[in-house]
């Protein structure tokens, strides 16, 4: 699917593509070879470039540093996402991005500038975060670890259909009907921000390669001035997230505090064996689940209790990096990581996508926890 536009005397032809389709990606090299643009964009950003070109990037990732700057949940996702396309992609016997690749090949063939035309993928990802409820972004996650495995009952006729449009892009779009605030950040967001670059691109003669499911937003903002700056930045956390941080731990200490001065040191003593109980062994259990080093699974059962009093330090990240620590990831780890994410059990077998397991995985048994405590603690007051 091949469209022109025309602006501020440029032609550029709009190539709309399906991120899995070997079609899309012969569609690609024949409008570029024979239109020989000046510039060709592309959907990618930076780090998404690089990690085409440098395919041992993954070999570089330090897994600690990922866990310290609290960007566990960030990495798993997008893993996700990649094991996502690149399934859909060995069902039809291809290259994930192929497109993409070829784009690139193809440009640099005819001597054509490369732009790239997406915002980073990092804050895409941390904009969804920050904008999604708990609840939200555990439902997304089971949605795309549920499409991963519902790759394999894709039928031959599925197949077919797939080569004729951009999948993952429709699979997030299926993702943005149970979840808004998904398809408002990864699918309408980035139609303003890919229209306004693709506008802004050098060049008389443009040809931009993006994924089928962007064609329509892009037109629809066509001829609309963009401001980009506000799509690059991180939406402040509201105030009632920063205040519940601070007043829920506030709270809970309160409420055992009341217990030993209202219900004498019994009530007290048993508001505090619950708490212990619940945010311990639902964090351990969570830990557990990600299939954790022994060590881990311990050190999340103690740090759950304290670390759920402190905003400033989550039980994840204490098990993580126990987990880091007792089974350090080795090379070939790394090494393995994409081949390791085409498949759910890869994601427990390699040591890098287990510990983010872990973090993730601790961290929602902790958050659980509380919340299972409370109540428990109040019938123990009465």
């Amino acid at each position: 699917m091949t469209q022109l536009l025309e602006i501020d005397g440029k032609k550029i032809f709009l190539v709309g593509t399906a991120h899995v389709s070997e079609e899309s990606a012969r569609l690609v090299a024949d409008v570029i070879d024979r239109e020989k643009p000046d510039t060709v964009c592309v959907e990618l950003c930076a780090s998404r470039y690089q990690s085409i070109r440098q395919k041992d990037q993954w070999q570089n990732m330090d897994i600690v540093k990922v866990i310290r700057e609290k960007k566990s949940f960030l990495l798993l996702s997008n893993l996700l996402l990649a094991s996502l396309q690149k399934r859909i992609a060995k069902k039809l016997n291809i290259r994930p991005g192929q497109e993409m690749i070829q784009a690139i090949e193809s440009a640099e063939a005819v001597g054509a500038a490369i732009h790239l035309a997406d915002r980073e993928i990092r804050i895409t990802l941390s904009r969804t975060w920050r904008l999604m409820r708990l609840r939200d972004k555990i439902k997304l996650l089971a949605q795309l670890i549920f499409s991963i495995g519902q790759v394999d009952d894709i039928s031959a006729e599925d197949v077919e259909k797939m080569k004729q449009e951009d999948v993952l892009e429709t699979i997030l779009a299926d993702v943005g009907k149970s979840l808004p605030i998904v398809k408002a950040i990864l699918i309408d967001e980035r139609d303003r921000y890919l229209a306004h670059k693709i506008r802004h691109a050098p060049g008389e003669k443009i040809v931009a390669v993006v994924g089928a499911g962007h064609v329509p937003g892009i037109k629809r903002y066509w001829n609309s001035e963009i401001d980009i700056a506000p799509l690059e930045k991180m939406p402040p956390k509201s105030k009632l997230s920063a205040l519940l941080k601070w007043l829920i731990p506030l709270g809970i200490l309160a409420l055992i505090i009341t217990g030993f001065f209202m219900g004498g040191a019994k009530a007290g003593k048993d508001m505090v064996v619950w708490w212990l109980l619940a945010n311990g062994v639902l964090a351990g259990l969570g830990a557990l689940a990600a299939l954790a080093h022994p060590f881990t699974v311990v050190s999340s059962i103690l740090a759950a209790p304290l670390t759920s009093l402190n905003p400033m330090v989550a039980a994840g990240w204490v098990s993580g990096l126990v987990e880091a620590f007792s089974r350090k990831p080795r090379v070939i780890d790394f090494e393995n990581l994409q081949e390791d994410i085409h498949s759910l059990r890869g994601f427990w077998k390699n040591k890098v996508t287990r510990v983010l397991l872990v973090v993730v995985f601790t961290n929602l048994g902790s958050s659980i926890g509380t919340f299972v405590a409370i109540p428990l603690m109040v019938k123990a007051l009465a």
